[in-house]
């Protein structure tokens, strides 16, 4: 294949299924901290993931409240995104003892990375509009607040000032330079949605 057809390939493959590994990384994490459904967004997500969640639930149930169906079909479209990007660049042979270890690691990624840039907005938001009561900043805060809560907690009182988002920030790097080092290790191509 050309390399300019390559290139196309690889950002709507990367484009689609990263919007909707988004969604499903979002179901999961709204179930997990019990956010609020009627929230616009969040019925945005569960209309989007219900089609395939819902079947994929009858096989696999949830564990101590969990959605562990949605963890599976996050795995699965990584694998599959992986997969196509793969045939697309014409990799060969399929590494398929290290595609499932991408999968993971990319996933993990995307959780990560929904942190980084959820609470980088909370941030800028709390300076610009403090009181704001828009559905997404209100969802992002749900999400994000059962993190830095325990890590409020353990600071010392900072005279209003919360650090707590330079703790997360840096672990979250940390674990970042750590999933990148393992991917690498495992001969992961740089295309990997969420690494």
């Amino acid at each position: 294949m050309g390399s300019t057809a390559a290139q196309v390939g690889l950002l709507l493959v990367n484009a689609v299924a990263g919007f909707f590994l988004f969604i499903i990384v979002l179901r999961f994490l709204l179930q997990a901290v019990r956010a609020d459904f009627y929230n616009p967004i969040s019925q945005f997500v569960i209309k989007a993931s219900n089609p395939v969640l819902i079947p994929l639930r009858k096989l696999i149930p949830g564990f101590g409240g969990y959605d562990v169906a949605a963890l599976v079909l996050l795995l699965a479209v990584e694998l599959v995104a992986i997969v196509l990007s793969l045939l697309i660049i014409d990799y060969s042979p399929l590494p398929v003892s290290n595609i499932a270890i991408w999968a993971l690691l990319g996933s993990v990624g995307l959780f990560l990375k929904l942190y980084f840039w959820g609470i980088l907005i909370m941030i800028v938001a709390s300076w610009l509009a403090p009181q704001s009561q828009n559905p997404a900043l209100l969802l992002l805060r749900q999400i994000v607040e059962p993190v830095m809560q325990p890590i409020r907690k353990m600071l010392p009182d900072m005279g209003g000032l919360d650090l707590s988002p330079i703790i997360i920030f840096l672990s979250i790097q940390v674990l970042e330079v750590i999933l990148i080092g393992m991917a690498r290790s495992s001969g992961a191509p740089g295309f990997i949605i969420g690494l």
